[in-house]
């Protein structure tokens, strides 16, 4: 099965040639620590047109194309939350993706695995056809890959229990068959609130992302109503992130919708952050 892009020519050009150009003047434009970058292991990186977050996506990439093992890497596993309302509570795709740049290959044995693992992870392809979250992540992910092979992971269920079943499910797949992985949690931040409040609720959870306490940043997001989309797939990357050994968060990118639109007075926030 193919998933034809639901998105191309309104949240990032349709134009394989215009995408390409797009995506690469990103990052070469990203500055990026390479102390940082050549050990990150996990990332998280916004999915909002790029227009509005693109640049701040780059960040993340321009990390994960520094990395030192990035040609022993087998599987890119993205996270996305579910924004429909389609389908299972956690689904992972079956398909292979295409894009403007190519056709993205479907790690489909790790996929089987990972829903192997466990009763509550479903392969199917509802939650997956009208989702954005995922889709925008896989352009730039082909231009720092080439040839890249994805496992495509929707979050509808983002509880604490949940981010440990798939955090299980993946790190258990992915040993029994030998794969050397990477996770992208796609995620915006807070939305639809003054650019002020915003940064102010999204600094506290990053905090705690920057010190990998997990359970903190869930409860920021709680204590303080921030509406980060994309809390669950966070969650499962940094804990991915602390399971291979990384000491800390970085964030290497922050800006909102405001940047782009003039309007400050309701944004929607966006961060890239690598776990290293």
């Amino acid at each position: 099965m193919l998933r034809k892009p639901a998105f191309a020519g309104s949240f990032y050009p349709s134009d394989r040639s215009e995408l390409s150009e797009m995506i690469d003047g990103f990052i070469e434009s990203a500055d990026v620590d390479v102390s940082v970058a050549r050990t990150s292991v996990s990332y998280v990186a916004p999915h909002a047109g790029y227009k509005y977050s693109g640049k701040v996506a780059a960040f993340a990439y321009k990390a994960m194309a520094m990395r030192e093992d990035l040609e022993g890497l087998d599987t890119v596993v993205v996270i996305g939350p579910n924004h429909t309302g389609l389908g299972a509570p956690i689904s992972v795709s079956g398909s292979e993706w295409e894009t403007p740049l190519g056709v993205v290959r479907n790690d489909r044995e790790l996929a089987l695995g990972i829903a192997r693992q466990s009763g509550h992870i479903a392969i199917e392809e509802e939650a997956h056809s009208l989702e954005h979250s995922i889709e925008v992540q896989l352009p730039f992910i082909q231009k720092v890959i080439d040839g890249p092979r994805c496992c495509f992971v929707c979050m509808g269920d983002q509880s604490t229990g949940s981010c440990r079943i798939i955090f299980n499910s993946i790190r258990n797949a992915a040993a029994e068959l030998g794969r050397r992985i990477t996770v992208i949690a796609s995620s915006d931040f807070s939305h639809y609130e003054p650019a002020d409040i915003s940064e102010r609720k999204d600094m506290d959870a990053i905090g705690f992302l920057k010190r990998l306490e997990i359970e903190g940043f869930r409860r920021s997001m709680v204590d303080s109503g921030d509406s980060a989309c994309g809390y669950g797939p966070i969650t499962v990357s940094a804990m991915f992130a602390r399971e291979m050994g990384a000491g800390a968060g970085h964030l290497l990118k922050y800006s909102n919708s405001g940047d782009t639109t003039g309007n400050y007075k309701s944004v929607v926030a966006y961060s890239s952050i690598a776990f290293s």
